[in-house]
């Protein structure tokens, strides 16, 4: 096939060899080299492509923690706290009240003509709206005689209405859950913490195994938002893929016209250890170039501001009791030992720092009984992380993967609430992690955040909340350490550094084209840079036409 060479204003390549060029040779989808045009003329004839000549090209962002969903939500209504934008370009306004939420699924619900079915929204979260909990009655008022269900910004709560705990026969005394509230009349309150307890009622209100599966108009919309966000690799990271959910992935990503790569890991959840080594293994051979399948994610326990992650002592700060173990040790330890055996990679969820200790517990453990070199088990978000713990993780072979954007949007909440001032100056440790050596990547986690690694990047570089306060000055990191993060850091942590994250030579030719220049613009507006689209094995996606 015939060269072509992009011409940019600057291109920033994450390669220490040549950091910086200002062409760059693609053929058959892979970059054959960067520097100036009379060095890559020398690869033979070639075609130069000057729509970028007055933009920045970096390496395709990698967003290390998305799901997929962030798309499939969108056919729900969105409840969130804080102004958001649509695949479709409509920017939602956030919701400032129990009482704004309630008038917008009675809107919702005056749009549904069949009798009896589902009202489903996301993105609430009761921790903007005071002390007081949301229970069934609020959702009560929206409708007696329908399902009302409405999924927490975290993913890790849903809450209910009357109808729906009865569909799911939960209206009822007697009932004994960890992660099922009960009220002064010995009723479920409506709120269900957990994925055990949410499996319960979550099928009666549309959030069923096609949601954790996502779906093919969901995917669609989730490709659209990365074009936007300028990434051209997003994981895909908690998908139960059953069969047929991952030959639609395959059919839908191998179009032509799909813009990104897609790397979808197992998630732990109604199998056992064994059977999710053989679940990974058999998911292996149906990956592709852009979707990529083997690896597994777990659950340690819940969120933070949800009051479901479990915290060493003292315990969350407004005297809260700790949260809830979704694995336990003992399986954890299992499928370490014999993921390691098998090779295959597992990323395990640990918001509380007493879940890291028993992740970093349970592998150093699996690691005597299957040493193994270049494991890259990843731990995500580890938000209350300490230094002793990035230590043991370094010695681990472990890496980090952790969530800046919580300050931003919880970090007013975390210093008066959750973990109080000191653990929130401390939170995403990003500094710390990479003073100790630990491989880092940092993510968005959409749909909990929307999806958006420079904006992930300027929470990183700034730790600023939503209020103006500044969370931890000492853990801020430079926007050059903030921009390696979004590639080559989150790359590594997936095993595909050799693939993509820098542009260099034989990687794929996988860019962000972008309109402002991340170095020139400062850490104060890196989360302003525009993003013009993308280029994703040399396929030019405009943002303009996703």
């Amino acid at each position: 096939m015939s060269i072509t060479i992009f011409r940019a204003r600057r291109i920033l390549t994450m390669n220490p060899a040549r950091p910086e060029a200002t062409h760059v040779a693609v053929r058959d989808g892979r970059i054959l080299g960067a520097g100036t045009l009379d060095e890559l003329a020398g690869w033979g004839p070639y075609r130069v492509d000057d729509r970028f000549s007055e933009m920045v090209l970096m390496p395709g962002l990698v967003e290390g923690h998305s799901h997929a969903s962030e798309g499939t939500f969108w056919r729900y209504l969105y409840l969130g706290r804080f102004d958001r934008t649509a695949p479709d370009g409509k920017v939602w306004s956030g919701l400032g009240s129990i009482d704004a939420i309630v008038d917008r699924l009675v809107e919702g619900e005056r749009a549904l003509a069949t009798p009896g079915e589902p009202l489903a929204g996301w993105g609430l979260d009761p921790i903007y709206y005071g002390s007081r909990r949301i229970d069934r009655a609020d959702f009560d008022r929206v409708s007696t005689t329908r399902p009302v269900g409405v999924m927490h910004a975290s993913g890790h709560i849903l809450n209910v209405n009357s109808r729906a705990l009865e569909l799911a026969g939960m209206l009822r005394p007697g009932i004994n859950h960890p992660g099922v509230p009960l009220g002064k009349d010995g009723l479920p309150t409506g709120e269900l913490k957990g994925p055990e307890a949410m499996t319960m009622v979550g099928g009666h209100v549309g959030f069923n195994r096609e949601v954790l599966a996502n779906d093919e108009p969901g995917l669609r919309r989730f490709a659209r938002l990365c074009v936007r966000a300028g990434v051209t690799t997003a994981t895909d990271l908690a998908n139960l893929l059953p069969a047929d959910a991952v030959a639609m992935m395959r059919r839908v990503t191998g179009e032509a016209g799909y813009p990104v790569r897609i790397v979808s890991l197992r998630r732990f959840q109604g199998l056992t250890a064994q059977g999710a080594i053989d679940a990974a293994l058999a998911l292996r051979p149906q990956s592709t170039d852009r979707l990529r399948l083997g690896a597994i994610k777990m659950f340690a326990d819940g969120s933070i501001q949800g009051f479901s992650a479990r915290l060493r002592w003292p315990g969350y700060f407004n005297g809260a009791p700790n949260g809830l173990w979704y694995t336990p040790p003992e399986t954890v330890r299992e499928v370490y030992t014999l993921a390691l055996r098998n090779e295959v990679l597992v990323h395990t969820h640990t918001n509380g720092d007493e879940a890291t200790e028993m992740a970093l517990d349970c592998l150093e453990q699996a690691l005597r009984a299957a040493p193994t070199p270049d494991h890259r088990f990843t731990l995500q978000h580890c938000q209350l992380a300490d230094a002793a713990q990035f230590r043991r993780m370094r010695r681990l072979g472990m890496c980090a993967n952790l969530f800046p954007n919580h300050h931003f949007y919880w970090g007013d909440q975390h210093y008066e609430m959750t973990v109080g001032p000191e653990r929130a100056m401390r939170m995403n440790a990003c500094a710390t992690a990479l003073a100790t050596g630990v491989p880092l990547a940092i993510h968005s986690d959409a749909p909990v955040t929307p999806l958006g690694p420079l904006f992930t990047a300027w929470c990183a570089a700034n730790r600023v909340t939503a209020s103006g306060r500044v969370l931890g000055t000492t853990e801020r990191i430079g926007v050059p350490d903030a921009l390696r993060t979004i590639t080559l850091g989150a790359a590594w942590t997936l095993k595909l550094d050799g693939e993509v994250g820098s542009i260099e030579c034989g990687k794929r030719a996988d860019f962000a084209v972008l309109q402002d220049d991340p170095l020139e613009i400062g850490a104060a507006n890196l989360k302003d840079v525009r993003v013009w689209g993308t280029v994703q094995d040399g396929r030019v996606f405009p943002a303009a036409e996703a």
